[in-house]
């Protein structure tokens, strides 16, 4: 089975809990870590912006991935909401196995 971790932002606290929760509750991830306070600095449509952000880690199953990334994009503010997949290639077995079963729609 494999595990992936999820990193994507959004614009405040709220969007991110409100993300973070839907899919939790739908399966497509077992766990999101939210962190607030990051800064960000990109060009947006020929513009330097320079930004507040919030960071969102999701644990999911590479299998889930597809409808999660579906999902955020569905109900993000952002017109290209930043959604990308990190792999994992080891660590605690049993928390590995837990994000697993949490994400198992059968």
């Amino acid at each position: 089975m494999a595990i992936k971790m999820i990193y994507m932002t959004a614009g405040n606290m709220d969007e991110a809990s409100r993300i973070a929760k839907v899919l939790v509750q739908r399966r497509l991830a077992a766990c999101v870590n939210i962190i607030d306070g990051m800064r960000s600095i990109y060009e947006w449509e020929g513009d330097i912006q320079d930004e507040r952000e919030v960071v969102m880690i999701a644990k999911t199953r590479a299998d889930r991935l597809p409808e999660l990334e579906e999902t955020v994009k569905g109900i993000h503010s952002y017109d290209c909401p930043c959604i990308v997949e990190l792999a994992v290639s080891g660590g605690n077995n049993a928390f590995l196995d837990w994000v697993g079963k949490q994400v198992d729609t059968a």
